[in-house]
């Protein structure tokens, strides 16, 4: 077994390290959910807590670990008679982004249930992570009914295994621990609420705590075993802190001068529902009893506002998480009185000074990384000339405010990842029908089960009431549900489409439509055209906020290279299409159909445009002329992508997942 890097040898990090030890004192916080660039130490963090965490007592021969002290009655593998039992360290059990929903919490084995009536399981990751820590990668990648299923599990504190009738339970406990980069994708914020906790990491700008760093990494590479034991004291402090907060917390005190500074925090900053106050009380005892005091005191409070509250302030998928301190401090005056002086030797997430030149925990800069610029947008000068930059480059437009975007939908029935837009066969849904299983079982019909099995019952010298059941037997459960899709944008940024209100407006369509991909689970990228050329301001990823930051800082001005953008937009889907071949696309193109550069632009962006159509890309064309006189253009590019062409006003108005269809459907029933 790996040698882990010890937890104490982490260098800086104070809220990430904090945030994890508080759930080793008090699993009841709920979790943390870790959000930060990638190189964060996020994940070496989250293995070094375990060796950190009390060693567990567990029945001999359980698989399900149960407590010898008290054991689950309702365990499978039970019953079990109180008594002595063995020890084991905590695990870390680790959640692939790729797992199925029979890896994540078992599998019963339905063949025997049938014909034997036994409850034959399988354990699952649920199970071996029950009274340990439970550790998610790139949590947002996760399907969503794998993440339903998660958080249940670690809400209710046991796992259900139901199918057809035959249930299974077993206790899952655990400490729950996400980690993502914002940069892939958000979750959603009911998803982002279950977590009791939530920290943002990010690499140091000081350049001893880089050198401090990198010098710790290398001598941990050198020497896993010689690096450990040069901070096994340290180790072994922290170890025994963690035990006696554990053993302080029951005696911790929550009077109702800190419950009322709780729950006026939480009303000041409009938290929907009740569980962000019942985390911060808990936060907050778990953060006396880690100062080892018996009472909490307002910069408890405080603390665990910062902690448990960011994430549950979203009011849309494109807010920053983040709390403002002063309007926090602000409300803890108005309800507490005067705060305590802070303790200079309060929680500070352990560890000890440093060795060499960096300090351990340096200054918290106010500033969020979310704040810096954008390295793939060149900074802008100031205005000139009515809004333009030098080279005479539109300044980036405003968007106007978004609006309830009509669903665009793929025509067909799909394959691809779950999600809420277009028709799909996929695992979660209506059934629709039943054929025989490809691999692992993982949805019984059984009806048609019984319809198969029931004319060999006298040849299978059946006898008795059971039905005799084969594996040929079996019939996998076809269901219909909806999969996201990957909406590539093109987006016509040349000088035709420059005038500032018309602009603004564009974008705030867009961004509606982004809005409406982040609530169906959807990929998006984002091509502009302009000039000469046309450039992939964001390949295609998960998070729609990236796509909204490039959207924002988009520049205008030049001439209309509409076959460039549907010529970059080609080559951008079939590329996709390689790496993600059940993801379906749907091209949406916002643009006036002005086509100008070079010989015959417009005789090439039809060209273009019959690529598209020829591969049967679904699309729709957001036509952006305006004025009393209009050319139409936009209706002809339509019709060479073989979609339909609605101006801006009409996507407040009827369906317009109706009107691809129908087209899509009358070019069929034409060719």
């Amino acid at each position: 077994m790996s040698t882990p890097y010890p937890f104490t040898a982490l260098v800086g990090q104070h809220d990430l390290r904090l945030g994890l030890l508080l759930n080793a004192v008090s699993p009841a916080v709920g979790g943390v959910l870790v959000r930060g660039e990638k190189g964060t130490a996020k994940s070496t963090a989250v293995r070094a807590l375990a060796a950190l965490m009390p060693r567990v007592a567990v029945v001999p021969g359980c698989r399900f670990s149960c407590d010898p002290a008290s054991p689950d009655p309702a365990c499978p593998d039970g019953p079990h008679a109180a008594g002595s039992g063995t020890e084991r360290d905590a695990r870390t059990v680790e959640l692939p982004v790729g797992a199925s929903e029979d890896r994540l919490v078992g599998a019963l084995d339905i063949e025997r249930a049938l014909s034997e009536g036994v409850k034959a399981f399988e354990p699952g990751l649920l199970a071996d992570a029950h009274r340990g820590i439970l550790y998610v990668d790139e949590v947002n990648l996760l399907h969503d009914h794998l993440v339903d299923l998660l958080l249940d599990a670690a809400a209710m504190g046991a796992s259900y295994v139901e199918r057809e009738g035959v249930s299974v339970r077993h206790a899952a406990r655990f400490l729950l621990v996400g980690t993502m980069n914002p940069e892939e994708g958000e979750l959603r914020p009911q998803l982002l609420d279950r977590f009791g906790l939530t920290v943002e990491v990010a690499a140091s700008r000081d350049t001893d705590q880089r050198v401090e760093v990198v010098r710790r990494r290398l001598a941990y590479d050198a020497d896993p075993a010689a690096f450990a034991a040069e901070w096994a004291e340290e180790e072994a402090a922290l170890r025994a802190r963690i035990a006696a907060a554990r053993a302080l917390l029951p005696g911790v005190r929550l009077g109702d001068g800190a419950l009322r500074q709780i729950a006026a925090t939480c009303a000041a900053f409009e938290v929907d529902g009740m569980r962000a106050d019942i985390v911060m009380a808990r936060t907050a005892t778990a953060l006396a009893a880690w100062a080892g005091r018996t009472d909490v005191l307002a910069e408890d409070v405080r603390q665990a506002a910062l902690l448990a509250l960011p994430h549950r302030r979203r009011r849309n998928p494109f807010d920053a998480p983040g709390l403002d301190k002063d309007r926090l401090d602000e409300a803890l005056e108005q309800h507490g009185g005067e705060d305590d002086e802070p303790d200079p030797d309060g929680p500070d997430g352990g560890g000890r000074p440093p060795r060499g030149d960096g300090p351990d925990t340096p200054p918290r800069p106010d500033a969020k990384a979310g704040d810096a610029p954008d390295p793939a947008v060149p900074e802008q000068g100031g205005e000139q000339g009515r809004g333009r930059s030098s080279g005479g480059e539109q300044r980036p437009v405003p968007a106007a405010e978004p609006f309830r975007a009509k669903t665009l939908s793929v025509p067909g029935l799909g394959e691809g990842a779950a999600g809420r837009r277009s028709r799909a066969r996929t695992e979660h849904g209506r059934t629709t029908g039943a054929r025989r299983p490809r691999g692992a079982l993982t949805a019984l019909h059984l009806a048609a089960t019984v319809r198969a099995a029931a004319p060999h019952q006298r040849a299978r010298g059946r006898s008795g009431p059971g039905l005799v059941v084969r594996r040929d037997d079996l019939r996998q459960a076809t269901r219909e549900g909806r999969e996201g899709n990957l909406v590539l944008f093109v987006v016509d940024a040349s000088g035709s489409m420059a005038a500032r209100q018309r602009m603004g407006a564009v974008k705030g369509a867009v961004l509606s439509l982004l809005l409406d991909a982040y609530q169906r689970r959807d990929k998006v990228g984002l091509i502009t055209f302009r000039g000469r050329d046309a450039e992939v301001a964001l390949p295609p990823t998960s998070s729609v906020d990236a796509a909204a930051a490039r959207l924002e800082k988009l520049p205008t001005g030049g001439r209309t290279p509409v076959a460039a953008g549907l010529l970059k937009a080609h080559e951008v889907l079939r590329v996709e299409r390689l790496r993600d071949p059940s993801r379906r696309p749907l091209l949406v193109v916002v643009t006036d159909g002005r086509a100008t550069g070079g010989p015959e632009p417009v005789a090439l962006a039809s060209r273009a445009a019959r690529l598209h159509a020829a591969q049967g890309t679904a699309s729709v064309v957001v036509d952006c002329e305006s004025g009393p006189v209009r050319l139409g253009l936009a209706a002809g590019l339509a019709r060479d992508l073989g979609s339909v062409a609605v101006t801006l006003d009409e996507l407040r108005a009827d369906s317009i997942a109706g009107l691809v269809k129908d087209v899509r459907g009358t070019d069929r029933r034409a060719a």
